[in-house]
């Protein structure tokens, strides 16, 4: 780590102070330097006290005539800020592959003693509170010139250039921001940064390794604001890595309104065509099976059975509707037996690798099979792949959903209710049918798509409804790294 002293002075903590209304307080004080910075505050005589500045209503509607520093100081108001993460950058490839190993360098500021929220505290994304008639982008580029003297703005001489990520909101007790995210591109030196000595008394040179991780270690060294900006900062990182797609209506899902994920609570596993791939020799028995059992045992004509499938999203609610077998559990149950009889073991083999993969997952979040199949089935291709024991009393099946697909909102809901998890943003569900990730969507479950040609159509697939698309269920270890131990995000 490298470290550029532009004033020293002594470190203090931050005033202690309790939440009243919308204000604060002062309940004690650490040292003089604080009382007289919160006195400043109250009168009025604090640095940029009297300047007017953009105060916006919850949803980041400007206020008609905003406010002054201080009277948003005092009344913890709604405002606009920026946030400049500022990457200093080599130019060709030699920067690509520091990128690539999380090595690039990162300008941290540590605020000065004299500003009126967080001082002292470290900063990794310097900006600035928005002023009154002022853009975030005008914002932006003024405060990154003045307290660093990096310049941005269309043909600058050094190549320096300015990137919009996303807005976000964050509040607590001392601060209530929407925040416009901006990544910098500096490729000048460092010893020639003209800091701005009124606004910072020091600027780190961290890799982003070393920054995520003292975030991570130590986040009361850093404003809680920023600590939370570069959360969403590495959270967009890894999706852009990735190929996440943003979908509207979930916390990552709108780059205007950017927002953590919840953390995942559960996996949902589809079994057939999902955890096992092969080449859908087993699903063509099962529909063999089934067109096999409607003929002989029903005297059904042949293609009755696909037609009824097609038509209620399985063959058996379609016997079920349109009277051909009793809606009793003798009835019932019979189908689902005779059906599932096939030789899974000479269909299936073991598989290592994905046992290993599945292994590697994060124990603290339970996995479960959701199958529109039947139990006794989807524990024999457990068995048959050698992994029924990391999925003991997991199994959620038809019966399960009382006979309803996953094409139907029902069938989620009970699924969540077997896993006890509410916040259906928190459940992962893997599947290859499109049709089932739609209703996944609906109810507000994050899912990825395993396999890309479907089975009926032999031609290439795609959900937009998906998060993720996938070949096989081994490339979830690069898709979803959260998933896995120590691979967690801070």
């Amino acid at each position: 780590m490298d470290i550029f002293l532009f004033a020293a002075t002594a470190g203090v903590s931050l005033l202690r102070k309790r939440h009243e209304k919308t204000g604060w307080t002062v309940s004690s004080y650490d040292s003089a330097e604080e009382q007289k910075l919160w006195t400043a505050l109250q009168n009025g005589t604090s640095r940029d006290a009297g300047e007017r500045v953009c105060t916006v209503t919850p949803d980041n509607i400007r206020t008609p005539s905003g406010h002054l520093r201080s009277e948003m100081r005092l009344q913890n108001l709604w405002h606009r800020a920026t946030y400049i993460l500022v990457l200093v950058k080599e130019k060709g490839d030699n920067s690509k592959l520091k990128e690539q190993q999380n090595q690039q360098s990162v300008l941290v500021q540590r605020r000065s003693q004299q500003k009126d929220y967080c001082p002292g505290k470290l900063d990794p994304t310097p900006g600035g509170v928005v002023g009154f008639g002022e853009s975030y982008q005008e914002n932006a580029e003024r405060e990154v010139f003045e307290e660093m003297g990096v310049d941005v703005t269309q043909g600058n001489v050094d190549g320096n250039s300015m990137e919009r990520l996303f807005t976000f909101s964050y509040q607590d007790h001392k601060v209530r921001v929407w925040g416009d995210f901006y990544q910098v591109s500096y490729y000048g030196s460092v010893k020639i940064l003209t800091i701005q000595e009124e606004e910072v008394d020091e600027v780190l040179v961290l890799s982003m390794e070393e920054l995520k991780t003292r975030i991570e270690e130590s986040p009361d060294d850093f404003m809680p604001d920023a600590c939370h900006a570069m959360k969403l900062y590495f959270q967009r990182k890894e999706d852009m890595q990735v190929k996440r797609r943003l979908l509207k209506g979930y916390s990552s899902g709108d780059l205007d309104r950017y927002n953590l994920r919840p953390k995942p609570k559960v996996i949902f596993f589809d079994c057939d065509d999902c955890l096992y791939f092969d080449n859908w020799k087993t699903a063509e028995k099962l529909t063999a099976k089934i067109e096999q059992w409607c003929v002989e045992k029903l005297g059904l004509p042949k293609g009755k059975a696909y037609e009824l499938y097609k038509e209620h999203g399985t063959a058996l609610r379609g016997l079920l509707a349109e009277g051909h077998i009793d809606d009793s559990p003798e009835s019932i149950d019979g189908f689902l037996r005779d059906v599932h009889d096939i030789p899974i073991h000479d269909l299936i083999k073991p598989d290592k690798k994905l046992r290993e993969l599945l292994l590697r997952m994060n124990p603290t979040i339970p996995k479960f099979i959701f199958t529109a199949s039947v139990s006794h089935h989807a524990i024999r291709c457990l068995k048959a792949l050698g992994i029924e024991d990391l999925f003991e009393d997991t199994v959620i099946d038809v019966k399960e959903c009382d006979l309803e697909t996953k094409h139907s909102r029902h069938s989620f809901k009970v699924a969540m209710d077997i896993a006890q998890v509410d916040d259906p943003e928190a459940c992962i569900f893997l599947d290859d049918s499109v049709t089932n990730i739609r209703a996944a969507r609906e109810i507000g479950w994050r899912s990825v798509l395993v396999g890309k040609v479907g089975r009926d159509c032999g031609k290439p697939i795609f959900s937009e409804n998906a998060e993720l698309e996938v070949e096989r269920i081994y490339d979830i270890v690069e898709a979803l790294p959260e998933l896995f131990v120590g691979n967690e995000t801070c």
